[in-house]
């Protein structure tokens, strides 16, 4: 009888990492930032029907990279635990870092299985607080590691290089347009030193958790004139279309 071939625990959990991380390195990258008034998602993405950016609950967004089948699962899992969360309890009891941990439990459950792969999945919660110190950013690796980020994070292609370009350029309390300009940017950037791409705003996929919102959910996706206006400089354009309804608490806090 032969001997069945043997790969010791540290070698497979390597190996199934690396798998992992190839695939997420094989999609585009997406770029998480804080500024002034909350918390920008831009993500290179041509197609408007598949998000790699999404709301999940009042003040949480969640963005991915890799397969999205995969991470499409886990976003639909993760609206559902905080719908339910929230129906059980309180809204206010639904918070960025308990789903980290919802989806931490599932990654690292489907990355020690040897009955299947890997997800090849990177993600990005985060929530915006009432005050700029009390926003949260959580980067979640294939395996279920959960990594408290401050700033600036970016997930998926050359995401090392870009995190170092926005360390180094980052400020706290930036205004909007400044903000998408950095993230548009360093997506646009190449690595190896060569002339920088030109991204249109078809090509962009860009979100942002604005504290500043008259509503209690408080993402809002910037698309169409809004965001080439953004993306030209126009501050002015940062603002809500919408206003709140006559009769409303924020409506009379503004009278």
């Amino acid at each position: 009888m032969s001997t069945p071939f043997y790969v010791s625990p540290q070698q497979a959990m390597a190996d199934r990492a690396e798998y992992a991380r190839k695939g997420i390195a094989r999609g585009r990258s997406v770029v998480v930032l804080t500024y002034a008034d909350g918390i920008l998602f831009v993500a290179e993405n041509t197609s408007r029907a598949l998000h790699k950016v999404s709301e999940i609950y009042d003040r949480i967004a969640f963005a991915a990279v890799g397969r999205y089948n995969e991470f499409e699962n886990l976003r639909i899992g993760g609206v559902r635990y905080a719908d339910l969360r929230g129906y059980s309890y309180d809204r206010a009891d639904v918070n960025a870092r308990g789903l980290a941990n919802v989806y931490a439990q599932t990654l690292g459950t489907i990355f020690s299985s040897t009955g299947e792969k890997p997800y090849e999945v990177e993600l990005i919660v985060a929530e915006v607080g009432k005050n700029p110190g009390d926003d949260q950013i959580y980067r979640l690796t294939p395996d279920g590691s959960v990594v408290d980020e401050h700033g600036s994070v970016a997930v998926g292609g050359n995401s090392e290089s870009i995190a170092t370009y926005l360390e180094q350029r980052h400020e706290e309390g930036t205004s909007l347009p400044d903000a998408l300009k950095l993230a548009v940017e360093s997506l646009a950037r190449d690595p190896n030193g060569g002339a920088p791409r030109t991204l249109t705003p078809d090509q962009l996929e860009v979100a942002v958790l604005d504290r500043a919102r008259w509503q209690q959910r408080k993402f809002k996706r910037l698309l169409g004139t809004q965001l080439s206006r953004l993306l030209e400089g126009d501050a002015s354009a940062a603002s809500d279309d919408e206003e709140p309804p006559a009769g409303s608490a924020a409506a009379a806090e503004g009278e």
